[in-house]
């Protein structure tokens, strides 16, 4: 797959995932009051992974041919530790 085509998934992953974010935060008032605490913890740490994988991606965006590589797979371990820690709080809805 060319640089550009890895880009423009890249950047749709990112705003899919972005989305997610904006939607569990929307769902707060529908968590049980028990889990609340363990809710906002887990959205926090959400939070820092699409700071981190948004970070990523400007790397990604600006790789040079040297670093392509290394940059994409920082990028995609970013992204999955991102749908391993969204699907451990939809658990809590």
């Amino acid at each position: 797959m060319d640089k550009e085509k890895v880009k423009k998934n890249a950047k749709k992953r990112l705003d899919d995932l972005f989305e997610k974010v904006d939607e569990l935060e929307a769902k707060r008032d529908k968590v049980k009051e028990e889990s609340k605490a363990e809710y906002e913890e887990r959205l926090s740490n959400l939070k820092a992974k699409r700071d981190d994988l948004q970070a990523r991606y400007n790397e990604l965006s600006n790789a040079t041919e040297e670093k392509w590589d290394e940059v994409k797979h920082s990028f995609n371990d970013a992204a999955d530790s991102f749908k391993e820690g969204f699907s451990k709080i939809g658990s809590l809805i």
